[in-house]
């Protein structure tokens, strides 16, 4: 039985240095590697044409260069172009290719299914399977970057299946390749957006290790709604991640994002916005109000455009940045807790 070769991007620069280093090769070519790999997008070594052969017969019989097999795409009406993709295991995970004005974002993700259990997202249904490689996070992008030639990807934000903090090695490695100028795919962590449930513990490492923008996943202003809606506050309550918020080393003129999906009669009334605003003062912060996409078997409602409307009033008067962010894809089950990474 042959015996499976070890995905190259699974794989940091300092990694492959190592690794060449014990082949008695030089350091400088991992940055050729990397260059042909991520900004070449070549899919063998034997394309790396500045190698000698038997540099490049020694990285392909140690390496290969992966792609995710793409079992359906589908596009919406706005645009957005959401891939089911097939890792070697044969489980799938979703990304989302989204168009912005004069630019697009892919939303990404980091783990098949979450463990989680957030009551609002589909997601979470099926529980957590396992988490991505580095390499399988860094292929998402690099993938679409091939696929899409047509389309401005600028921005990155890792919102999909799964909770990137729970995932932190692989996420932070994947990172660090992604937003590498010089020898990675080259987005820059200032257009690099990670979006978290609030595991408190990991914001601290998150701020030291990457330059990327946090967002929270907050959804209520009072413990006892949150933990219905999301279970890991019964861990991370509120004040405790609010706490880690307030420590987290923010570089300057930047904010952190409060996410909030809006569920009629749940957490949009008019008490809400006030306990919502009274919670985030201490903070630099800007809110992204988000009117809940219905989906299948869950008995929460979006609220009338009065309602979210109102919300967001209120929120303005105390003088936050408040943004009705309406989700794209919907009509391809592509929009924010809709993901499910499942054939048909």
């Amino acid at each position: 039985m042959a015996l499976e070769l070890k995905d190259i991007k699974d794989l940091s620069f300092d990694e492959l240095v190592e690794w060449l280093d014990a082949q008695g090769l030089a350091a400088y070519r991992a940055e050729q590697v990397f260059k042909w790999v991520y900004q070449r997008q070549v899919d063998t070594f034997d394309e790396m044409t500045n190698l000698g052969k038997p540099t490049r017969a020694l990285l392909a019989q140690a390496f290969d260069i992966g792609r995710l097999a793409v079992t359906a795409v589908e596009e919406s009406r706005d645009g957005s172009r959401k891939y089911l993709l097939q890792l070697k295991d044969g489980c799938h995970i979703e990304c989302v290719l989204i168009p912005e004005k004069g630019h697009d974002t892919l939303c990404i993700s980091t783990q098949v299914g979450c463990a989680q259990g957030c009551q609002f997202c589909l997601t979470a249904r099926g529980g957590l399977v396992r988490n991505l490689t580095s390499g399988e996070i860094i292929a998402q992008v690099r993938d679409v970057m091939r696929d899409a030639p047509d389309r401005r990807l600028t921005n990155i934000v890792v919102m999909g299946m799964g909770e990137p903090l729970a995932n932190y090695r692989n996420l932070v490695k994947a990172i660090g390749i992604i937003t590498n100028a010089n020898h990675g795919l080259g987005i820059s962590g200032q257009r690099f957006t990670l979006s978290t449930a609030g595991l408190a513990s990991r914001l601290a490492d998150l701020g030291r290790d990457t330059d990327v923008n946090l967002a929270i996943s907050l959804n209520a202003a009072d413990d006892a709604t949150r933990s219905r809606l999301m279970p890991i506050n019964r861990k991370f309550n509120l004040a405790a991640l609010l706490d880690a918020c307030k420590r987290y080393p923010l570089k300057p003129r930047r904010r952190i994002t409060f996410e909030y999906i809006l569920i009629a009669g749940v957490n949009d009334s008019d008490e809400d916005a006030q306990r919502l605003s009274a919670l985030l003062a201490p903070l630099r912060a800007k809110i992204n109000l988000i009117p809940f996409n219905e989906h299948p078997g869950s008995t929460f409602k979006r609220p009338d455009e009065n309602r979210v409307r109102r919300f967001q009033e209120i929120l303005i008067d105390k003088h936050y940045t408040a943004i009705v962010r309406y989700s794209k894809g919907q009509d391809i089950s592509a929009a924010c807790g809709q993901l499910k990474g499942k054939v048909g």
